[in-house]
Protein backbone atom coordinates (compact mmCIF):
# COMPACT_ATOMS: atom_id res chain seq x y z
CA UNK A 1 0.00 0.00 0.00
CA UNK A 2 3.31 2.37 0.13
CA UNK A 3 2.48 2.75 -3.61
CA UNK A 4 -1.14 4.08 -2.85
CA UNK A 5 0.69 7.04 -1.09
CA UNK A 6 2.03 8.41 -4.53
CA UNK A 7 -0.37 7.52 -6.56
CA UNK A 8 -3.12 10.91 -7.57
CA UNK A 9 -6.29 11.11 -6.18
CA UNK A 10 -9.32 10.98 -7.91
CA UNK A 11 -13.15 12.45 -6.06
CA UNK A 12 -15.65 9.86 -6.34
CA UNK A 13 -18.09 12.50 -4.33
CA UNK A 14 -18.04 15.82 -3.00
CA UNK A 15 -20.58 17.27 -0.03
CA UNK A 16 -20.82 20.53 2.13
CA UNK A 17 -19.00 18.36 4.77
CA UNK A 18 -17.28 15.60 3.35
CA UNK A 19 -15.78 14.14 -0.41
CA UNK A 20 -15.11 10.24 -0.66
CA UNK A 21 -11.66 10.13 -2.12
CA UNK A 22 -9.90 6.75 -3.57
CA UNK A 23 -6.21 7.10 -4.15
CA UNK A 24 -4.39 3.98 -5.65
CA UNK A 25 -6.69 1.29 -4.33
CA UNK A 26 -7.05 3.29 -0.82
CA UNK A 27 -10.95 4.80 -0.78
CA UNK A 28 -11.54 7.40 2.01
CA UNK A 29 -13.48 10.60 3.22
CA UNK A 30 -11.65 13.39 3.93
CA UNK A 31 -13.47 16.37 5.75
CA UNK A 32 -13.84 19.74 3.80
CA UNK A 33 -14.61 22.50 6.48
CA UNK A 34 -11.82 24.50 7.84
CA UNK A 35 -9.34 22.43 9.18
CA UNK A 36 -10.67 18.91 8.99
CA UNK A 37 -11.15 18.81 12.64
CA UNK A 38 -13.57 18.15 15.61
CA UNK A 39 -13.37 18.67 19.18
CA UNK A 40 -15.20 17.03 22.03
CA UNK A 41 -15.73 18.96 24.70
CA UNK A 42 -14.78 17.73 28.61
CA UNK A 43 -17.03 19.94 30.61
CA UNK A 44 -17.70 19.18 34.52
CA UNK A 45 -20.05 21.58 36.13
CA UNK A 46 -19.62 23.27 39.47
CA UNK A 47 -21.35 20.95 41.45
CA UNK A 48 -18.93 17.64 39.83
CA UNK A 49 -21.71 16.44 36.89
CA UNK A 50 -20.10 15.37 33.76
CA UNK A 51 -22.05 16.79 30.53
CA UNK A 52 -22.74 14.60 28.16
CA UNK A 53 -25.56 14.65 24.76
CA UNK A 54 -27.40 11.86 23.73
CA UNK A 55 -29.12 12.64 20.12
CA UNK A 56 -30.34 9.99 17.26
CA UNK A 57 -27.30 9.71 14.17
CA UNK A 58 -28.39 8.80 11.24
CA UNK A 59 -25.63 6.64 10.41
CA UNK A 60 -26.01 4.12 13.34
CA UNK A 61 -30.12 4.50 13.27
CA UNK A 62 -29.83 4.56 16.72
CA UNK A 63 -29.38 7.42 19.77
CA UNK A 64 -25.82 7.82 20.59
CA UNK A 65 -24.06 9.17 24.16
CA UNK A 66 -21.55 11.44 23.31
CA UNK A 67 -19.35 14.09 25.07
CA UNK A 68 -20.29 17.81 23.19
CA UNK A 69 -18.79 18.32 20.22
CA UNK A 70 -18.54 19.76 17.29
CA UNK A 71 -16.65 20.48 14.01
CA UNK A 72 -14.02 23.38 14.05
CA UNK A 73 -14.39 26.29 11.58
CA UNK A 74 -18.14 24.94 10.74
CA UNK A 75 -19.37 28.30 11.76
CA UNK A 76 -16.14 30.92 11.26
CA UNK A 77 -12.88 29.25 8.97
CA UNK A 78 -10.91 31.55 11.35
CA UNK A 79 -12.21 30.20 14.19
CA UNK A 80 -9.50 28.67 16.89
CA UNK A 81 -10.21 25.34 18.26
CA UNK A 82 -10.97 26.88 21.88
CA UNK A 83 -13.95 29.34 20.76
CA UNK A 84 -15.44 26.68 18.65
CA UNK A 85 -15.54 24.22 21.64
CA UNK A 86 -16.72 26.95 23.71
CA UNK A 87 -19.36 27.80 21.33
CA UNK A 88 -20.23 23.91 20.78
CA UNK A 89 -20.57 23.35 24.50
CA UNK A 90 -22.79 26.37 24.80
CA UNK A 91 -25.24 25.56 22.10
CA UNK A 92 -25.28 21.79 23.22
CA UNK A 93 -25.59 22.28 26.51
CA UNK A 94 -26.52 25.65 27.83
CA UNK A 95 -23.10 26.02 29.82
CA UNK A 96 -20.83 28.58 28.76
CA UNK A 97 -16.88 28.10 29.66
CA UNK A 98 -14.89 30.95 31.16
CA UNK A 99 -11.47 29.41 29.27
CA UNK A 100 -10.94 25.78 27.13
CA UNK A 101 -7.50 24.19 27.38
CA UNK A 102 -6.63 21.51 24.09
CA UNK A 103 -5.52 18.50 25.63
CA UNK A 104 -4.08 16.53 22.77
CA UNK A 105 -5.47 16.44 18.85
CA UNK A 106 -4.92 13.11 17.17
CA UNK A 107 -7.23 10.82 14.33
CA UNK A 108 -10.59 9.31 14.51
CA UNK A 109 -10.13 6.55 12.25
CA UNK A 110 -6.96 6.80 10.65
CA UNK A 111 -7.96 4.23 7.86
CA UNK A 112 -11.20 5.70 6.53
CA UNK A 113 -10.72 9.53 7.65
CA UNK A 114 -8.32 12.40 7.14
CA UNK A 115 -10.70 14.02 10.42
CA UNK A 116 -8.80 14.93 13.46
CA UNK A 117 -10.58 15.33 16.82
CA UNK A 118 -9.00 17.26 20.20
CA UNK A 119 -9.88 16.91 23.11
CA UNK A 120 -10.55 20.11 24.88
CA UNK A 121 -11.70 20.82 28.57
CA UNK A 122 -13.74 23.50 29.66
CA UNK A 123 -13.05 25.00 32.76
CA UNK A 124 -15.24 27.37 35.14
CA UNK A 125 -18.65 26.47 34.00
CA UNK A 126 -21.39 28.91 34.19
CA UNK A 127 -24.91 27.70 33.37
CA UNK A 128 -26.56 30.16 30.55
CA UNK A 129 -29.51 28.34 29.00
CA UNK A 130 -30.97 24.57 28.43
CA UNK A 131 -29.21 23.78 25.87
CA UNK A 132 -30.18 21.26 22.96
CA UNK A 133 -28.54 22.54 19.88
CA UNK A 134 -29.47 24.60 16.98
CA UNK A 135 -32.99 24.34 15.41
CA UNK A 136 -31.31 21.60 13.39
CA UNK A 137 -30.53 19.10 16.19
CA UNK A 138 -32.56 17.52 18.97
CA UNK A 139 -29.73 17.26 21.74
CA UNK A 140 -30.85 15.41 25.13
CA UNK A 141 -28.20 16.94 27.64
CA UNK A 142 -27.04 14.49 30.52
CA UNK A 143 -25.46 15.94 33.72
CA UNK A 144 -24.02 13.00 35.76
CA UNK A 145 -22.48 13.04 38.59
CA UNK A 146 -18.75 12.28 38.10
CA UNK A 147 -18.08 9.07 40.68
CA UNK A 148 -21.40 7.51 38.87
CA UNK A 149 -20.48 8.57 34.70
CA UNK A 150 -18.82 4.94 34.07
CA UNK A 151 -21.90 2.92 35.50
CA UNK A 152 -24.42 5.12 33.99
CA UNK A 153 -22.70 5.32 30.42
CA UNK A 154 -22.69 1.49 30.58
CA UNK A 155 -26.21 0.89 31.98
CA UNK A 156 -27.31 3.33 28.69
CA UNK A 157 -25.32 1.01 26.46
CA UNK A 158 -27.62 -2.31 27.83
CA UNK A 159 -30.42 -0.34 27.52
CA UNK A 160 -29.16 -0.05 23.74
CA UNK A 161 -27.62 3.12 23.08
CA UNK A 162 -24.82 3.54 20.86
CA UNK A 163 -21.41 4.92 22.39
CA UNK A 164 -18.91 6.67 21.50
CA UNK A 165 -15.46 4.46 22.90
CA UNK A 166 -14.10 8.17 23.16
CA UNK A 167 -16.08 8.40 26.08
CA UNK A 168 -14.11 6.18 28.24
CA UNK A 169 -10.57 8.30 27.35
CA UNK A 170 -12.17 11.52 28.20
CA UNK A 171 -13.61 10.31 31.50
CA UNK A 172 -9.87 9.15 32.31
CA UNK A 173 -8.86 12.80 30.92
CA UNK A 174 -11.04 14.35 33.14
CA UNK A 175 -8.54 13.44 36.31
CA UNK A 176 -5.48 13.07 34.56
CA UNK A 177 -3.34 14.79 31.85
CA UNK A 178 -2.34 13.79 28.80
CA UNK A 179 1.03 12.40 30.17
CA UNK A 180 -0.95 10.20 33.03
CA UNK A 181 0.01 12.73 35.80
CA UNK A 182 -3.24 13.57 38.21
CA UNK A 183 -5.21 16.59 37.50
CA UNK A 184 -5.81 19.34 39.99
CA UNK A 185 -9.09 19.63 41.03
CA UNK A 186 -10.21 22.88 39.83
CA UNK A 187 -12.60 23.35 37.35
Amino acid sequence: MIEDAHAPVRIEYEGKYLRMCVRGRWEYVERTHAGGMAAIILAVTPDDRVLFVEQYRVPLQANSIEFPAGLVGDVDAGESLELSAARELEEETGWRPARCEVLMIGPTSSGLTNERVAFVRARELTKIHGGGGDATENITVHAIERQHAARWLAQRLAAGCQMDLKLWAGLWLLDHAPDGSPLQSER
